[in-house]
């Protein structure tokens, strides 16, 4: 029996020209998104005037582009100008045209303002159709690798030590290339070789600057409690034990590191079992009833999670209203925030966890001496000892069992579905630009998966 295949004739062009409506289904991600981007304002853009009256793309387009390239994992303006060839829903999302990559990055550089207004934006529409009622919340953070190698560090002694050396090779170079030119010598290479160091010793300089910046801003956040502690001592007079407080340091000391690639990601590693890295902290606040959305975010250069539980709360958007109830781990536990929140916020109940959730876990198949088992440390604070009681009730347990279900996917979803691992901005205030708009993201991609996409093709 003859087999018989489809013809698959690649030279006959179309009778007429396609419709990409046709090619991309209705449920597809792409009709969710230009619906939820178009209701935000022109004014909230900041469109790149070029002064040649060309004319240019429309923001609204640009904004849901990079939203739906970001969903789908494409994060590089190269690989997202890529994608409007040759992804079928990307090509209708931009009606067939072709933004160059310098026109996605530029657009991305300067429109966060319109990213951060879009996530409050989403966030309303999600309580509009009914999808986000804001009860309790869990707060975590991860670190995500910086657009920088860790091998570009360098300490404050050795950037004093190279900044001395350069400066000693570039008037060498100077001198060398003033008496070449009252002889016959060429001195052509000479320039080349002077730029090249006093580009380096311009590097060394900001980095030195920037490190004692970083030293006296640290010094005059520290000189409060400082003040504190020695009015204390004095009050005690001849009570007073133990050595005198030390008083802040405004200079920065020999083995603080700065990055030469971007100066403000820190070296930062999850545990002992892990090496460092070069990256950010990122927080995020995630609704823990049954949208999993993220209500709020922010982004840190400190490598812990501690402090940061009253930034996290503060992050989510007014408008969205404010939680009843916070779930977070040990990373977050400090008992002077716990006295503020308690004071100021006495609505809000939190729950966090107070030792590391593995120390006082049951250990069924531990065979182990009960002296070689590392048991947790007794809590003598009579704040965090309220608040380790508190999680050992019954309710307590049920409460904070959301946490791990509910912000641990979260990140999960961001790092291994969106793909999202690394940023590829520099500087905190465009990392912290490109985080808001990683979360955007996800929350589109949830309230589709929630759908919303048909609820809203409905109401409009």
């Amino acid at each position: 029996m003859a087999h018989r295949f489809k013809n698959t004739d690649r030279a006959t062009p179309l009778l007429l020209p396609p419709d990409l409506r046709d090619w991309v289904a209705e449920d597809d991600l792409v009709h969710f998104i230009l619906q939820a981007v178009e209701r935000l304002p022109l004014t909230t853009f900041a469109v790149n005037r070029k002064g040649t009256g060309d004319e240019q793309y429309p923001p609204h387009t640009m904004l849901a582009l990079l939203i739906y390239c970001y969903a789908n994992g494409i994060f590089s303006s190269r690989r997202i100008e890529r994608a409007t060839y040759r992804d079928v829903a990307v090509r209708y999302l931009t009606a067939d045209t072709h933004p160059d990559h310098d026109t996605i990055c530029t657009f991305r550089r300067n429109n966060f303002d319109a990213i951060a207004a879009a996530f409050v934006d989403v966030l309303e529409l999600a309580q509009e159709l009914k999808l986000l009622q804001l009860g309790t919340v869990s707060l975590d953070g991860t670190h995500l690798k910086a657009s920088a190698s860790k091998d570009k560090n360098v300490t404050y002694a050795r950037a004093q030590q190279l900044r001395t050396q350069l400066r000693q090779d570039v008037n060498d170079l100077l001198a060398q290339a003033e008496r070449a030119d009252q002889t016959s010598d060429d001195p052509q290479a000479l320039p080349q070789a002077i730029a090249r160091r006093e580009k380096l010793l311009a590097k060394m300089d900001a980095a030195c600057a920037r490190l004692e910046a970083r030293a006296q801003a640290r010094a005059l956040a520290e000189r409060a409690d400082y003040e504190a502690k020695v009015a204390a001592r004095a009050q005690r007079a001849g009570s007073a034990k133990g050595p005198a407080p030390k008083p802040p340091v405004a200079t920065p000391a020999p083995d603080e590191q700065i990055n030469l690639t971007d100066p403000d990601a820190r070296l930062m590693r999850k545990s002992k079992r892990e090496s460092y890295t070069q990256s950010y902290n990122c927080q995020a606040v995630v609704d823990a009833g049954s949208s999993r959305l993220i209500v709020g975010q922010r982004l840190t250069d400190c490598a812990s999670d501690a402090g940061q539980l009253e930034p996290d709360l503060q992050s989510i958007p007014t408008s969205v209203g404010t939680p009843t109830a916070a779930l977070a781990d040990c990373g977050f536990a400090d008992k002077e925030v716990f006295a503020h929140l308690n004071a100021e916020r006495p609505d809000l109940d939190l729950y966090v966890s107070v030792h590391r959730e593995d120390a006082h876990a049951e250990r069924r198949y531990d065979f182990r001496p009960a002296d070689k088992i590392k048991q947790p440390k007794t809590i003598k604070d009579p704040v965090l000892q309220a608040m380790a009681e508190k999680l050992k009730t019954p309710a307590g347990k049920t409460i904070y069992r959301q946490r791990a279900c509910t912000v641990e996917p979260v990140f999960g979803i961001i790092k291994a579905v969106l793909g999202f691992r690394q940023f590829l901005l520099r500087g905190l205030a465009k990392v912290s630009g490109e985080w808001n708009l990683v979360c955007l993201a996800y929350n589109l991609k949830r309230l589709h998966r929630l759908g919303a996409g048909a609820t809203l093709a409905l109401a409009s």
